[in-house]
């Protein structure tokens, strides 16, 4: 079974972390795993950088842009994660967007996911039809589950068919803005997270954008499977002090406990 799946059937209110691969410091990423997995993250997304990041808000544009000056690139990232499963059995998503990808060549990406044991992937520029249309087999021979988004925008009709073609959860995006821009949630958040979960779909969703306080984790639990939170973490990331310190205090401040 993938481990997203497993992690959605055996947990509530589940917390996944956003961070950048190779911030702040190249070396990093391992780092950050290790600690995420010590101080009960329960899903891991590591952001692939990259040079135009249209979905990220400043904080995360300015975490990639800082990676790729250290020299991060998707090559040195699976370099990198070729030991992952010593390092943590979390379910881990690889978030980014498509040009490096395609760069690289789907399948052997795809293969460089198994090898690594990465659990799904977050491109939010790939389109959904393009996924049924050329990619889709690719995908679930290698159990790779493809994560779409969704914002509070987007049709009953089009949700309804990104949940046919989802494996795993559906990125509930609270707002239609870019990372970070957003602190806290208001009533057409509100409204939104009641229409989603009246819609009954198949696959479980996690929200994501505004997220970065027990309130807001609490809130976004009680309306989905939990939350995605990013550029908080990332904040803390940029802190003085040991790395393990800057994970383990932030996550016990989300959870509150």
């Amino acid at each position: 079974m993938n481990r997203i799946d497993k992690c959605l059937r055996d947990k509530k209110n589940i917390l996944s972390i956003y961070f950048t691969a190779g911030y702040p410091a190249l070396n990093d990423t391992n780092r950050v795993i290790r600690a995420l997995d010590k101080h009960g993250a329960d899903m891991i997304e590591i952001g692939m950088p990259f040079s135009d990041p249209i979905a990220d808000g400043p904080v995360i544009q300015q975490s990639s842009k800082r990676a790729l000056e250290n020299g991060m690139s998707l090559q040195i990232l699976f370099e990198q994660l070729k030991n992952l499963r010593n390092l943590t059995d979390l379910p881990v998503i690889l978030m980014g967007y498509l040009n490096p990808v395609y760069k690289m060549g789907m399948e052997k990406f795809l293969d460089n996911c198994v090898k690594c044991g990465i659990d799904g992937l977050i491109l939010p520029d790939f389109p959904p039809e393009e996924y049924e249309e050329t990619y889709i087999e690719l995908f679930i021979s290698h159990d790779i589950h493809n994560i779409m988004l969704i914002t509070p925008q987007t049709s009953e009709e089009r949700i309804r068919k990104i949940d046919s073609l989802s494996r795993g959860f559906i990125y509930m995006v609270s707002s239609y803005s870019t990372t970070g821009v957003q602190d806290g949630f208001g009533e057409p958040q509100y409204e939104y997270f009641k229409r989603i979960s009246e819609l009954r779909l198949k696959n479980p969703g996690l929200i994501g954008f505004g997220v970065s306080s027990p309130k807001t984790f609490s809130i976004a639990s009680k309306y989905a499977s939990g939350a995605i939170v990013g550029t908080a973490f990332i904040k803390a990331l940029s802190g003085d002090g040991a790395m393990d310190k800057k994970v383990g205090d932030f996550l016990r401040m989300l959870r509150n406990s």
